[in-house]
């Protein structure tokens, strides 16, 4: 035998085993990939089966009542626990219609996205008089109407060209100028509840929440870019600068306020029911406005989220005075916060909390709408889930920050759950009790909103290849232009756009479209003379407990390492050195 005979016999068994390992892990790919075709068409039928009850039994109503097969009009009981002057003569709005118009383009039906158009073009009319939550009104009826406007506008989806794709502007736009009228208080913070024919009401209640003040910005100011009138941006961004002026030493803000004295009326808070969709606003309206303002009330605002409500994989509620923990609970609403964290690059944090919830998932079937950490038991009222998409949501966002396909087995596990425990002949119902499965009969408009379009999209994401798109809290898509922004986060300029900036300047980015630790990019290579910061990766400054494990220590904003936790139980800090 030659000298070499043996290193080229060892040689061809390596390469063999190359081949064969590629070709199994080709296999693998096609088996992921004929999973997630499965299972995406397992939600277009989910979709449809909630679709066509509601067009068949509750159209033009507000929701469907999957159980009776009947509707009620409940644009009006949105946010109205006690259902308080609720219309007499309010004959609904086609709620979950308006809900459906971007998940019907997602899914590819432009034809019957067209007809929703047509209809909602000559039927629909905001001259009722129904007293609305503007919030809910705010992200569910102007959030969708805007969104499907552009979407209709938009020469790549080839929709027919006519008058249609306008009058849902016109929509948007009317429903806008009565919105106006909720913001004319000393404060600028608006009310909480207007009617849409007559404004807001003689005695009206003048207690607002921080999200129903702090969450207007993303559909208030793309109306604005849409229309060319200044207003509606500046009422909700005079609404929004107020209400950070509010926040206390520890740039914390609680739960409601009051909008003529701007005084604070519950001083607990946390990342939950009340407070949620004002911390996501902040970020989202860095990335689809581009404004400098926004990142700075963000950063602030997460670093002291961080401080004082963090523990561990959960975050308790606390007191916006003194920062000391008030309530330790899990609320389904909580779930989207990996989302959001995703978005800002803090990638190992979302990953651990994603993990907390859909722990809590598999345990119940579904996610209970609160739990009590302190006890390890259900809320005794709050037992319920109304199908609620933000665990959905988070996942899709941290697989398309990961690609790892674990968060598709999530996302198998949340499909299967919703079928074999909601889905009933007329629909899909909400769970009344987690314990039971006893079912309600209600089909919330988010369902088809969010809760559907975020699991299609987490096993087909066509419609986020050649666009980056900032979604509202309700799910509804607006496209991040360069004509919208003062100045456009780096990270969301596409690659054949040539405004970039140049020398070694500040970068924020995120790890949704990077795909990994942002501070890693200039020391591998992916973006000389760059270097960057990001909210995500945040130092730990709670200095009131020790450390118990690594991860109650955080990772640093300059390495992307994990801090460690010394036996001492003091968090250790990693520096890059040279």
């Amino acid at each position: 035998m030659l000298p070499c005979q043996s290193t080229l016999r060892f040689g061809t068994w390596v390469l063999l085993f190359f081949l064969i390992s590629n070709l199994a892990m080709s296999e693998v790919d096609l088996h992921g990939a004929a999973k997630k075709r499965y299972l995406r068409e397992k939600v277009r039928k989910m979709f449809y089966h909630a679709y066509d009850n509601y067009m068949t039994h509750a159209f033009p109503h507000d929701e469907l009542k999957p159980l009776t097969k009947t509707y009620t009009d409940s644009l009006s009981e949105l946010g109205n626990l006690k259902l308080e002057h609720l219309p007499h003569n309010y004959n609904g709005s086609a709620l979950t219609l308006i809900e459906s118009l971007s998940s019907l383009v997602i899914l590819g039906n432009n034809t019957e996205f067209e007809r929703a158009i047509l209809w909602l073009s000559e039927n629909l009319t905001f001259d009722v008089d129904a007293r609305i939550n503007l919030f809910e009104c705010n992200i569910r009826v102007l959030g969708g109407l805007v969104s499907a406007h552009i979407l209709a506008t938009d020469s790549r989806n080839r929709f027919v060209q006519g008058i249609y794709q306008d009058q849902l502007l016109i929509l948007a736009e009317d429903l806008g100028k009565r919105f106006l009228r909720a913001f004319n208080t000393p404060t600028g913070l608006p009310y909480a509840w207007i009617n849409l024919k007559y404004g807001v009401m003689e005695n009206e209640t003048t207690e607002t929440s921080t999200s129903g003040c702090g969450s207007l910005i993303l559909e208030m100011g793309a109306l604005s870019q849409l229309t060319g009138d200044p207003r509606y941006e500046a009422a909700a961004l005079r609404a929004l600068r107020k209400l950070w002026s509010l926040r206390s030493a520890l740039n914390l803000l609680g739960t409601t306020l009051d909008v003529v004295t701007g005084e604070w009326i519950e001083y607990s808070s946390g990342i939950g029911a009340g407070v949620d969709s004002f911390y996501e606003y902040l970020m989202k309206a860095y990335i689809l406005f581009g404004r400098e303002e926004f990142w700075d009330m963000f950063q602030s605002a997460y670093l002291a989220v961080q401080k004082y409500f963090r523990h561990g994989p959960w975050y308790h509620e606390a007191d916006m005075r003194t920062g000391k923990a008030t309530y330790w609970q899990l609320t389904s609403l909580q779930a989207f916060w990996p989302g959001l964290q995703v978005l800002v690059g803090d990638i190992a944090a979302a990953n651990t909390s994603h993990r907390e919830f859909f722990h809590v998932w598999k345990r119940f079937g579904v996610l209970p709408e609160r739990y009590l950490l302190d006890r390890e038991m259900l809320h005794p009222t709050e037992k319920y889930y109304p199908l609620r998409p933000e665990l959905a949501e988070s996942t899709l966002y941290l697989y398309q920050a990961t690609k790892d396909p674990w968060y598709i087995e999530v996302g198998e596990s949340i499909v299967n759950s919703l079928n074999f425990y909601t889905k009933v002949e007329g629909g899909f119902a909400s769970v009344k009790d987690v314990t039971t499965m006893q079912l309600e009969d209600h089909q919330h408009s988010f369902f088809l909103a969010e809760t559907c379009k975020y699991l299609y999209l987490l096993f087909d994401d066509a419609f986020l290849v050649d666009q980056n798109y900032v979604f509202t809290t309700e799910g509804h898509p607006l496209p991040v232009k360069s004509v919208w922004h003062e100045r456009l986060p780096e990270a969301y300029i596409p690659t054949n756009w040539t405004s970039v900036k140049n020398g070694k300047q500040s970068q924020r980015a995120s790890a949704l479209s990077l795909q990994l630790c942002p501070a890693t990019i200039a020391s591998t290579g992916g973006n000389a003379g760059y270097w960057f910061e990001s909210a995500c990766h945040v130092p730990d400054a709670r200095t009131d407990h020790r450390c118990i494990a690594d991860e109650d220590c955080g990772i640093d904003s300059t390495t992307c390492r994990q801090r460690t936790c010394s036996m001492a139980s003091y968090c250790g800090l990693w520096l890059l050195i040279g």
